[in-house]
């Protein structure tokens, strides 16, 4: 058996001992949302506009006991969604979940992700989260990935940064030098490690970080398990994690979470700070603020793209006058109130010409036409168009 072999053999024995994610099944469709799992967001998020079409097919690589997939599934009601994993234990659960809650527009099948081309056709989102960090060889892994990819197709990916997860890897080795040759026994990995957190003092910083960032979801000894005690992982800073990007010979369209990346946010105090970094690459940004703000960097979340990707940033007026606008299907309550919980589970508060554009909208209807019923501007518009409240489609002739 090749190294490779070992190592994803390694992978399905932790997932068939503990089948992740080990959330509960439920009989109605999941809470809440995730706008990546969207296509019309993810999409709109990527290029600043609505997709052309909702009949497309997405493939969850990695799904695990299929709790992204569910969610997919109830988010695209006209997609064909695919799951594919190497464990035949969590794929079980995965089939129980989507058939409990009413997600019948899935197929699952046996497969790791450098199997991928055995399916037929290609996909318009590829969504892989918390996958590539396990397998044996990343960028043999994400090409796989790639070339399954449909042109102007977008793919949605989640993997490990480093120095956000310093402690983590810590007690990683603390466990295995501890099991010695009883590792690779998952159950007696998850035990020693609890007794170290237990036996550390409290002031320990790997018993603090646990403490403070991971300690609620590690209840379940599956969440436990996949954070310290897996048998492969391979973590990213900027430049390996852009190693990785260049290799799939797609485009990098943008991490999914950019206040992160906002380097304001750490050092606006310093304008003349501010004003060196315009000298900077993009890459290098990226760089100064993970090394700037280290534990917000557990990892890395982020859109790329295979060509042709087609951007609109309504910066024209005459075409976004001409645009049809309607709601995010993202955002709640904001019906019955100008303040009201955005795409990212944040508080917005709308000002009145905002709220009374985003009420007009009834997906029939161009800008143009709407500002002529209510007293709004473009800035009103542009506005709501930057924080993801709406989505617009440019009109056809």
């Amino acid at each position: 058996m090749s190294d490779s072999q070992t190592i994803s053999a390694a992978v399905a024995k932790l997932y068939n001992t503990y089948p992740f994610p080990p959330e509960p099944l439920l009989d109605e469709p999941p809470p809440g949302y995730n706008w990546r799992w969207n296509w019309q967001t993810a999409y709109n998020f990527c290029t600043g506009q609505k997709p052309p079409h909702h009949n497309v097919r997405i493939l969850d690589a990695g799904c695990g006991t299929g709790v992204g997939t569910e969610y997919l599934v109830h988010l695209n009601p006209d997609a064909a969604v695919v799951g594919i994993d190497l464990s035949a234990g969590a794929l079980a659960v995965a089939k129980e979940r989507c058939q409990k809650s009413g997600a019948t527009g899935v197929e699952f099948h046996h497969l790791s992700l450098f199997d991928a081309e055995q399916l037929p056709g290609e996909f318009d989102l590829i969504n892989c989260v918390g996958v590539l960090h396990h397998t044996p060889d990343p960028i043999r892994g994400i090409q796989a990935l790639a070339k399954k990819l449909s042109p102007g197709g977008i793919m949605h990916i989640f993997v490990y940064g480093e120095l956000g997860r310093w402690e983590i890897k810590l007690m990683q080795e603390a466990i295995a030098l501890l099991q010695g040759d009883k590792r690779g026994d998952y159950t007696d990995g998850v035990a020693v490690g609890r007794q170290l957190f237990a036996a550390l003092p409290e002031d320990n910083r790997l018993r603090k970080r646990e403490e403070e960032r991971w300690s609620w979801e590690n209840q379940r000894d599956g969440y436990f398990a996949d954070m310290y005690v897996h048998p492969q992982e391979i973590d990213y800073n900027i430049n390996t994690l852009f190693e990785l990007i260049d290799a799939s010979g797609l485009e990098f369209l943008g991490f999914s979470n950019p206040q992160i990346w906002d380097l304001a946010r750490l050092i606006s105090k310093a304008p003349e700070l501010i004003e060196r970094s315009q000298d900077l690459s993009q890459r290098q940004l990226y760089r100064l603020i993970e090394l700037l703000d280290p534990p917000a960097i557990t990892h890395y979340e982020f859109f790329l793209g295979r060509s042709p990707i087609t951007r609109e940033d309504w910066a024209s007026d005459a075409k976004l006058l001409s645009a049809i606008p309607e709601p995010s299907p993202c955002i709640q309550g904001w019906r019955d109130s100008q303040q009201f919980f955005n795409h990212d589970y944040q508080i917005v508060r709308l000002n009145d010409a905002e709220w009374q554009f985003l009420c007009a909208c009834d997906e029939n209807q161009t800008v143009n036409q709407i500002l002529q019923r209510i007293d709004a501007s473009l800035e009103d518009v542009r506005s709501l168009q930057r924080q993801q409240i709406i989505l617009l489609t440019a009109k056809t002739e």
